[in-house]
């Protein structure tokens, strides 16, 4: 089992005698998240830390989303509990890039490719990802790299 996956469990069971219901609620859906990507596919298959990232960031932006989807309808309550959610998440999310590191990154992966101009967006994404790896949201990275590309 995954490093990650264990520190879950543990901090569910925790928060479970600690009767913290926001972190309950947000681990018990995190871990229910990871088991159905466990049994996705054809075979049912043990996830890997880096996997379990992915799963947590895609539930995080899955709240992010609802929350201004909350706020947009005028129902603040139930948007400051989905923001809660994301927050309680995002402790098991590696730290996020700023805005001058993931400069950085987007202009080494330039450097490293040749590229130029706006059509060779795809090579530099394709070099930058792997990078990047969860530390910062894909349409950050894009936009990033757009911007280096059309100067």
């Amino acid at each position: 089992m995954s490093a990650l996956k264990d520190k879950l469990k543990a901090d569910l069971t925790a928060s479970l005698k600690a009767r913290d219901e926001v972190r309950l609620r947000t681990i018990r859906m995190a871990l229910a998240a990871v088991n159905v990507e466990e049994v996705a596919g054809k075979e049912a298959r043990e996830l890997s830390d880096d996997e379990v990232v992915k799963v947590l960031t895609k539930e995080s932006k899955k709240r992010r989303e609802a929350a201004e989807a909350f706020r947009g309808a005028g129902r603040a309550e139930q948007a400051d509990a989905e923001l809660a959610e994301m927050a309680v998440l995002e402790e098991y999310l590696p730290a996020q890039l700023t805005d001058e590191e993931l400069q950085a990154l987007v202009d080494e992966a330039v450097a490293e490719t040749g590229a130029a101009g706006p059509q060779a967006m795809g090579q530099v994404m394709k070099a930058v990802n792997p990078k990047v790896a969860g530390r910062a949201e894909g349409g950050r990275v894009a936009a990033a790299v757009r911007a280096r590309l059309s100067q």
